[in-house]
């Protein structure tokens, strides 16, 4: 097969290069107008490269040079790869004008500094930096805020080599999307960065979380599924494994707790955690919760001075000191069927916390080769337990304090 000479239009800013017998559009946004100065707003020639990339069938959107290209909201299109080049940054704007409000995740919200909807075949890399510059979000946390990426009934998505910070809200969301693979990345927020979560998955499946490193202001992963008091019906999350991973400041590993249309099937192993508050957390409460929330097996992490290290409970946002009985409902959380093993965790404020609903127990809870330390040890209830060489050393109280509920757990 012949391939055709590359055409270069200069009218549109795009090249046409072949690549085994197709034409890859490769779209410079600096032959679109951008400036990339760190003061224009760049977001009308950014937006026009990916429009005709993708008015082409797709191709490559690039930032390169040492530069700072500044822009309000912009939409990904199917089969397209935005290459933000080593020593380029994306940044958006800090005029709050320029994020409309919207309507985001069944609730109120603003549109978020990239977002693709219905669309496939997107990649996002290039070892650049996606700055969503959000500390004039940050003092008012009850405000709707925009995210920094979201996937929006998206799939196959790919994002890998690249720096995720600071944004507004949430950093990375796949809303109703399906097959996403996060890889070799970091995604950070400054101290004070509130609800910086790092990648939450939100009623999303067959998610690859590989090589990334996680630095935030609140989980650095939280997966989810509905909102609380949610009148559904939501789609679960499911099928998500995360591997070889660190996790630093922020709130932990996490499932919930907004999880109205359940959880199922998630692996993670090999995750070390630094000065995290939490480090496995499963959490619900009575009205956000599923009646499957479960099938996850936590493997092969090792914890330093993570103030929890194993949390789950059915409480949300915390145990009462007194617990009673109720009805089970629609949104009563059901977790079942967890495994933590080969766990290690020093340093620790409370070693573990487990608690479930005395209506809604945790079943076929398994902890084997599971050894915290902290200053205080852990509590369990309402919860049914298969320990093999769990220890826990706490320096005050009682290392392990059993509570009502507890099926197969001796208390020390």
């Amino acid at each position: 097969m012949k391939f055709a000479m590359c055409t270069v239009l200069m009218l549109s800013g795009c090249v046409l290069l072949p690549l085994y017998g197709h034409a890859a559009t490769m779209c410079n946004v600096r032959h679109y107008g951008a400036k990339g100065d760190g003061v224009t707003k760049d977001t009308t020639a950014i937006q026009k490269a990916i429009d005709d990339c993708a008015a082409k069938g797709g191709g490559t959107v690039v930032l390169d040079g040492d530069s700072v290209f500044v822009t309000a909201p912009l939409m990904l299109k199917s089969h397209i790869t935005l290459s933000i080049g080593k020593g380029s940054t994306l940044a958006g704007s800090t005029d709050h004008a320029d994020y409309p409000d919207k309507e985001e995740f069944k609730d109120k919200g603003k549109q978020a500094l990239i977002t693709a909807t219905n669309a496939e075949d997107i990649t996002i890399d290039g070892g650049g930096t996606i700055d969503g510059r959000g500390a004039s979000w940050w003092p008012k946390p009850l405000e709707p805020r925009p995210r920094l990426v979201v996937f929006d009934h998206s799939k196959h998505i790919l994002m890998e080599d690249i720096t995720a910070k600071d944004s507004p809200m949430w950093q990375i969301v796949p809303y109703y999307s399906d097959d996403l693979t996060f890889r070799n990345m970091q995604v950070l927020g400054a101290v004070g960065s509130h609800n910086t979560d790092g990648i939450d998955p939100f009623s999303s499946s067959n998610i690859k979380i590989e090589h990334v490193t996680i630095d935030t202001g609140d989980d650095n992963i939280a997966i989810k599924s509905g909102q609380p008091g949610s009148p559904g019906p939501d789609a679960p999350s499911r099928n998500i494994v995360i591997t070889d991973c660190t996790f630093l400041r922020g709130h932990g590993l996490s499932i919930g707790s907004e999880i109205a249309g359940g959880v199922q099937h998630v692996r993670a192993e090999r995750i070390t955690f630094k000065g995290t508050d939490q480090g496995i957390r499963v959490k619900s409460n009575r009205d956000r919760g599923n009646a499957d929330i479960g099938d996850f097996v936590f493997r092969d992490m090792t914890m330093t001075d993570v103030r929890t290290p194993i949390l789950l409970s059915e409480f949300y946002p915390k145990v009462p000191e007194t617990i009673t009985e109720e009805k089970v409902q629609r949104l009563t959380p059901f977790f079942h069927n967890i495994t933590i093993e080969n766990v290690t965790a020093t340093g620790a404020r409370q070693a573990a916390v487990i608690v479930g609903l005395p209506e809604s127990p945790i079943r076929s809870l398994t902890l084997t080769n599971v050894h915290l330390q902290g200053v205080k040890g852990a509590v369990v209830q309402y919860a049914d337990v298969t320990a093999k060489n769990f220890t826990v050393k706490a320096s005050q109280g009682q290392d392990i304090q059993v509570g009502d509920g507890v099926v197969g757990l001796k208390q020390q």
